[in-house]
């Protein structure tokens, strides 16, 4: 697979992403580019996808980025890694459905490496760690698709600010919480990055099987 890996060490700007992105899309639907996964991080922000309500933000004084992609409300920032990716569907049988499950498989597998289980929960989507009697977010997904090309991408919680989401209803979901790594297990994360690329790519292969 001819697959470009990107990792940006500097804050990378949420237009900046969704442009480059968009550019890429569109390069590799007149088959101009090769794939792309892009590791990055935002500066802090909030980015609604096409499914959030207005109830959802608490705090009616933050800034709120509307995008295209599937989802609601989620938060963005420093402790946290970003896998942003632009994927050709019509090499893996055009199945969103089974591509949701990659990228969650590619989650829980990055987590487990670090002694962590995690799930998916097809009711709320997303990568979700029972802590005893709660239940957690830890990885939020959300995803595009344009001429049977996928987009966007996904968010790990790493050792990020959980004070950030008391000002929205993350994802919409007000009956759950959200944690991070850090908050599960204080160890040491390195290396994560090349850890979600490797799973990431494994999975693709395993899809195109």
């Amino acid at each position: 697979m001819n697959i470009e890996i990107k990792k940006s060490k500097k804050p990378i700007k949420y237009e900046d992403a969704i442009n480059f992105m968009e550019q890429r899309l569109l390069d590799i639907y007149k088959k101009n580019s090769n794939e792309l996964i892009w590791i990055l991080e935002h500066e802090d922000l909030y980015t609604a996808g096409t499914s959030y309500l207005d109830n959802e933000i608490i705090d009616k004084k933050i800034n709120i980025i509307k995008t295209n992609r599937g989802g609601k409300i989620t938060y963005h920032g420093p402790g946290q890694v970003i896998c942003y990716f632009v994927i050709d569907l019509k090499k893996r049988n055009r199945d969103i459905r089974k591509f949701i499950s990659l990228i969650e498989k590619t989650i829980i597998d990055t987590i487990k490496f670090y002694n962590i289980d995690t799930f998916a929960d097809k009711n709320n989507i997303g990568i979700w760690y029972k802590n005893k009697s709660k239940i957690e977010k830890v990885a939020a997904i959300g995803v595009r698709v344009s001429k049977w090309i996928a987009y966007h991408g996904f968010s790990i919680n790493i050792n990020n600010d959980l004070k950030k989401y008391d000002s929205i209803i993350p994802c919409g979901i007000s009956d759950k919480g959200v944690t991070n790594l850090y908050e599960i297990n204080k160890q040491n994360y390195e290396n994560f990055d090349d850890k979600i690329i490797e799973n990431f790519i494994l999975n693709l292969q395993n899809l195109n099987v």
